[in-house]
């Protein structure tokens, strides 16, 4: 078996801060918790950025160059940048800073979908400001935008235009098949690195069954040309990550897909979640990949060809 990347995701778009006092919010959080990330075992740092004022996520780059340069100057790891930004983002907002800083790799949706993330907010009765819960709440109505042309536009973009290769989300089985159908028009180019995500209302659901299906039909569709990853939404982080390192796969964890570290039991950083799926692949007998061999393993440009 190949070393296993692991990928930690360290704020995101999805929860707000009424959700979890330990979501990095500010610049500082975010390098601070990215740097303690990677000294627990992250090989890749996967990054969005929030308003400091009031933890909104935002496609700033003035922003992200607060932290980035921070990041790069603390730790060796491969950073990537969302091309996701956040759900009210236009696609020029959604890849305002990636087109600045030119990262080794940034996070690539494979298809449009229902992305509903309503009911993430259910347990909280006091809302530390006034656009989280409309944000949550409007997600019932929410088409997630990714076509064939956005698709090719970021690939031509970034990836040719700067030589960002690329972490294919895949929210559902047609997601690979989107895939497929780019390699097969050579607008992508392996090693393709996959990361199939489960627990999403509007993606395909967490239950094992599907995870096996996924990486069977991604076997299909790309042999030997893909680099397998997982990760899972909520309580079902731990136990996705696991099955996917038992089936030869990378994993990705953080507090974007998750806030939690055990059952009632909230994360306190970034690290303690790296740090955990780090115990139980060791225990495994699976090797964690360094950030050194991440960028061999998916063939990067390599962290002095970055814009920061």
């Amino acid at each position: 078996m190949a070393k296993v990347i692991i990928s930690c995701a360290v704020t995101g778009a999805i929860h707000t801060p009424s959700m979890s006092d330990y979501l990095p919010i500010t610049p500082e959080e975010i390098a601070r918790s990215s740097i303690e990330a990677a000294e627990a075992g992250a090989a890749i740092i996967h990054l969005h950025a929030r308003n400091p004022q009031d933890g909104s996520p935002t496609p700033d780059p003035s922003v992200f160059m607060r932290f980035l340069p921070v990041i790069k100057q603390n730790t060796d790891a491969v950073i990537n940048i969302t091309t996701g930004g956040g759900l009210t983002m236009t696609l020029e907002e959604r890849l305002a800073a990636p087109m600045v800083a030119k990262p080794e790799m940034c996070s690539l949706n494979m298809g449009s979908m229902n992305f509903n993330i309503s009911r993430a907010g259910d347990r909280i009765k006091t809302w530390k400001h006034a656009w989280e819960k409309p944000y949550l709440d409007n997600t019932t109505n929410f088409i997630f935008r990714n076509t064939f042309q956005d698709i090719e536009g970021i690939v031509e973009k970034l990836g040719k235009g700067h030589g960002t290769k690329f972490e294919f989300e895949c929210y559902d089985i047609g997601h690979l098949y989107n895939l497929a159908y780019c390699l097969d028009r050579k607008i992508v180019e392996p090693p393709l690195f996959v990361q199939s995500i489960f627990g999403i209302t509007g993606g395909i659901g967490a239950e094992p069954r599907n995870l096996l299906f996924a990486k069977e039909t991604a076997d299909r569709l790309f042999g030997d040309q893909y680099v397998w990853s997982v990760l899972a939404a909520g309580r079902h982080q731990m136990a996705f990550t696991t099955m996917a390192g038992i089936h030869g796969g990378n994993v990705r964890v953080g507090l974007e897909d998750s806030l939690y570290i055990g059952k009632g039991q909230l994360a306190k950083s970034n690290a303690e979640q790296v740090a955990k799926i780090r115990r139980i692949l060791e225990k495994l007998s699976l090797e964690i990949a360094t950030p050194k061999e991440a960028r061999e393993i998916l063939a990067l440009k390599g962290g002095d060809r970055v814009g920061f």
